[in-house]
């Protein structure tokens, strides 16, 4: 979820880093500088601002656990917040930044499916059985993306706020609307969910 850009100077850069603001500032401009965000590099394009890690149903695509945090923290280190115990199916689909042996032998040893899909390394690519794998299970994750989608379109993938706390209510928000979004196309079309 990008954030308005910050044009801070590399001292200022320094001491944000550090965790204090330059003394320069004056509290006007110190309001409109966003302390909180960070960078990240994804395909090649950096980008600032937040990044919202979901947990959706299979079979209905409601939104079911949220977790949000900066940009530069990685993927994977938001899975044990989002994961969903109480959810019925024991399969457990996530995408190539996800798969730990940890986290595989907690799966197991918790009696879920592991449906994480496999990464390729330097100089050894994924069998032929592999990508198959992974393909199979991107049929069933692309629900997911359908879900990042209709944010998208609600115009939900840009935050126009400054710091972490308003960013979090943010986000939060767009995933009550999207799921208020989908109880009334379940109440419009007969269909009973959960």
């Amino acid at each position: 979820m990008p954030a308005p850009r910050q044009h801070n100077s590399r001292g200022e850069k320094g001491l944000i880093k550090q965790g204090a603001m330059p003394a320069d500032w004056k509290p006007a401009k110190r309001r409109q500088k966003d302390t909180d965000a960070t960078w990240t590099k994804k395909h090649g394009k950096s980008h600032f601002g937040y990044k919202l890690s979901i947990s959706v149903d299979k079979k209905h695509k409601i939104i079911r656990r949220i977790e949000t945090d900066t940009a530069s923290t990685h993927d994977s280190q938001h899975f044990d917040n989002v994961f969903d115990t109480s959810n019925t199916s024991r399969d457990v689909y996530a995408d190539r930044g996800y798969p730990s042996e940890e986290r595989e032998a907690w799966l197991k040893e918790n009696g879920f499916r592991n449906q994480i899909q496999r990464k390729g390394k330097r100089n050894k690519l994924l069998s032929e059985c592999q990508q198959r794998r992974n393909k199979r299970i991107a049929k069933t994750r692309a629900r997911v993306e359908h879900v990042f989608g209709a944010i998208e379109q609600m115009g939900g993938k840009l935050l126009r706020t400054i710091g972490q706390a308003r960013a979090n209510f943010a986000m939060t928000m767009v995933a009550a609307c999207y799921n208020l979004k989908r109880l009334v196309y379940f109440e419009e079309t007969g269909i009973r969910a959960l």
